[in-house]
């Protein structure tokens, strides 16, 4: 990992290394225990790579706080603001506690698991990032646009590969038309064309992460950033154009000329976790037409006075984007009722347990009294 900055005193400045105003008030407790604040660069099975005020320390995670990592959210992720107590004689840390997170960026874990997988943690900007070869879909960028909408973090849309794309103005337009406000650069890593553009998003403290798919291009973006090969790259299977796996760890990397960016293995599945109030505002569109269908519930579908349907019989809205979101909703709506009855599950094995107790405590008292 880059070093931080120095302050002159031989300590590094915690605003350059993303230190949000926010943090001051939790800190505090921690601050009086002499505890210290350190951010999470990389993050290993059970080892944590840190940079902070002590330099660069390699660190575990106290036994209370490992005892609590059986939740997700308790885990240390990259990005996370820890408070750790060094020993700098051995250059190592114990991690003590996760301050609160202002944004993270998840999604549900692979496999038929009913869990949550936290990718990174504040991040201020998302860098999505999609090839313009033939792996482009919209619709993909549309998901990847929702979970960034539920993480907190804002989004920039960055079409890599412009080299490739036999109608460059079509895909465009096509991906503007569902960006929801977000920015939009076209690029082409290979060429070195359209990079500058992306250097004014990096500014002192501020945490970017690159999202998208394997092979889109993020680790050769960040080479071209930083102005080294830094970050290893391959080059996708000519036969479909999907990516092959080259970062295989998240990693946070401090630029020279200011800001931080995560760099993330690409996904294979995006899943969504916590979804519907980010659906409906990644879908705007869609979401404010449904306030005028005759029916609260109405799943656009066949019943009468829906206006959603109208505005697509009308060509005023597309009907891939309309089936796509009704497809999201229900996605969730069944992800939801998995973790329901997971709920319910648990709290019958908790009740019953409780119950088991007090019925042996009391055979124990009766005995006792015989």
């Amino acid at each position: 990992m880059t070093r931080p900055a120095d302050d002159g005193n031989g300590l590094v400045d915690l605003d350059t290394l993303g230190w949000h105003v926010d943090l001051a008030g939790p800190f505090q407790t921690h601050a009086a225990q002499g505890l210290h604040a350190a951010r999470v660069a990389v993050a290993h099975n059970y080892l944590y790579q840190l940079t902070g005020p002590d330099g660069e320390l390699m660190a575990e995670v106290s036994g209370r706080l490992r005892h609590q990592g059986d939740i997700p959210e308790n885990r240390p992720v990259v990005g996370d603001w820890v408070a750790i107590k060094p020993n700098q004689s051995e250059q190592k840390a114990t991690i003590e506690a996760v301050l609160p997170r202002r944004t993270s960026f998840s999604r549900k874990a692979p496999g038929e698991t009913t869990r949550r997988q936290l990718v990174a943690a504040n991040i201020d900007t998302i860098f999505l990032v999609c090839g313009l070869d033939n792996d482009f879909n919209v619709r993909r960028i549309e998901r990847y646009l929702v979970a960034i909408r539920e993480s907190g973090a804002s989004a920039v849309i960055i079409l890599n590969k412009a080299d490739t794309c036999p109608d460059l103005e079509a895909a465009r337009t096509d991906t503007a038309s569902i960006a929801a406000g977000a920015p939009l650069h076209v690029i082409s890593c290979l060429e070195d064309d359209g990079i500058d553009p992306l250097r004014h998003y990096l500014t002192r403290g501020h945490t970017i992460a690159l999202i998208g798919s394997s092979g889109v291009g993020k680790s050769t973006i960040i080479n071209r950033l930083l102005g080294v090969d830094r970050q290893r790259t391959r080059t996708v299977r000519p036969k479909d154009g999907r990516g092959r796996h080259t970062t295989t760890q998240r990693e946070l990397i401090m630029m020279p000329g200011g800001g931080l960016l995560i760099d993330t293995p690409g996904m294979r599945e995006l899943q969504l976790w916590d979804s519907a109030q980010a659906l409906d505002d990644a879908f705007d569109d869609i979401d404010t037409l449904a306030s005028d269908c005759r029916f609260r519930d109405c799943a656009h579908g066949e019943e009468p006075g829906c206006a959603v349907r109208s505005a697509v019989d009308a060509g005023q809205l597309s009907r891939p984007r309309v089936e796509h979101y009704k497809g999201l909703k229900e996605e969730g709506t069944h992800l939801q009722q998995k973790r329901d009855e997971l709920v319910r599950i648990e709290e019958q094995h908790r009740t019953k347990t409780v119950h088991r107790s007090m019925r042996s405590m009391r055979n124990n008292q009766l005995t006792d009294k015989t």
